[in-house]
């Protein structure tokens, strides 16, 4: 079936006692047991629940994965794949990385003994150079947050499994979604998703989720979901249930609407540069043209003039929303420095390439032509 197809009908089987076309919402905490120890596949919403099952079979069937745990928000989701790493272990990690992930990795792990080391993971040779004898984890964001950069997941993996440790490759596919990037088919080991983002569409509930085809890494996820409780709520699961329903169709209009802003962005004389990996311009097109189905929705841009220019440039927005998060109807454009970013120092911010008048653009669903109209107007 193709992908639409499945991203309505995956595990979500109408309901057999009822009838209903929609599964239900299974609002409860405990499950009735015919005898002790002995339940009907379901005991305490901690451990497992009708309506994240269904989510997760979704989530799975999409990603092309035999296992899938959801999980209470993207940064726990990223929590569970780091608790697999032991004290004296080392990780690589993508340099472009939100900046929650980052703030976690270089200030909280640290505390427990474990080393990152962050590398531009556009170059693969790059992650080849930092392989360590105790490296057990390579961790990927591709598009990379905020500046929408590619690295190429295939070459990393083959690099990453002719190690002899074997790290494990993590990718955070995100501001792709499953519907435009498929990561264990490029020969990653885990998929992460905030599917507070694309997955759910509508910037109404949080989560997260990690998808696997290896056993020992989803007994693991599973596990530190169980015992440390970053359970997402039923209602929770329902709401992402239901905006997968129509992920297809909407990540073909973000990235219809999002090559449209892209390409104003680019001929306009205020914009330094635009980074859009479905524009010939972007510095890893072809390895986005090799590994990705569709472009997404985000675009960044340096505008000139800095903060101040910024400041009253988005004073002067009608349609678009001066605001964080990503992947919802709402256009939405966020200025990395002082917004998403704000946690890494100025210093950190310079490594990563991000200046004053670095926005991130999450473009939405809105008509493109009121989209650019209110960009131009607002530029003007």
């Amino acid at each position: 079936m193709k992908f639409q197809t499945r991203a309505i009908h995956a595990g979500q089987d109408p309901d057999a006692r009822t009838g209903a076309v929609v599964p239900p919402i299974y609002q409860n905490v405990t499950h009735v047991m015919d005898e002790p120890g002995a339940h009907r596949g379901f005991d305490y919403l901690r451990s497992i629940n009708p309506t994240r099952r269904a989510l997760e079979e979704c989530l799975a069937e999409l990603e092309g994965a035999t296992h899938c745990v959801c999980y209470s928000s993207g940064m726990a989701a990223a929590t569970a794949v780091a608790s697999t790493l032991k004290p004296g272990d080392h990780a690589i990690a993508s340099h472009h990385v939100y900046a929650g992930t980052y703030r976690y990795f270089s200030k909280i792990l640290s505390d427990y003994g474990i080393e990152i080391t962050f590398v531009n993971t556009e170059d693969a040779l790059n992650i080849q150079r930092a392989l360590r004898g105790n490296t057990r984890m390579i961790w990927v964001e591709t598009p990379g947050n905020p500046l929408g950069t590619i690295s190429d997941i295939r070459a990393i993996a083959e690099i990453a499994h002719a190690h002899p440790g074997s790290p494990f490759v993590a990718v955070d596919s995100t501001m792709a979604s499953p519907y435009c990037q498929q990561p264990l088919s490029l020969g990653a080991d885990v998929v992460l998703h905030s599917t507070t983002k694309y997955i759910s569409g509508h910037l109404d509930v949080l989560g997260g989720a990690l998808m696997t085809n290896r056993q020992d890494l989803h007994d693991a996820f599973f596990y530190f979901q169980n015992a440390t409780g970053p359970t997402p709520s039923p209602f929770d699961n329902w709401l992402t249930l239901r905006g997968v329903r129509t992920l297809g169709l909407r990540m073909q209009a973000h990235q219809e609407n999002a090559m449209a802003v892209a390409r104003f962005l680019e001929s306009h004389p205020r914009v330094q540069w635009v980074m859009y990996c479905g524009l010939p311009s972007h510095p890893q097109h072809e390895v986005a043209k090799r590994q990705m189905t569709g472009f997404s929705g985000m675009v960044s841009a340096d505008f000139e003039g800095g903060l101040e220019a910024v400041t009253e440039f988005t004073s002067r927005l009608k349609v678009w929303s001066l605001a964080e998060s990503l992947g919802g109807v709402e256009s939405l454009i966020s200025h990395s420095a002082t917004m998403t970013h704000a946690p890494l120092s100025r210093e950190e911010q310079e490594e990563q390439g991000i200046t004053q008048g670095v926005c991130r653009l999450s473009v939405g669903l809105e008509d493109a032509e009121d989209l650019v109209e209110d960009l131009r107007q607002a530029l003007a």
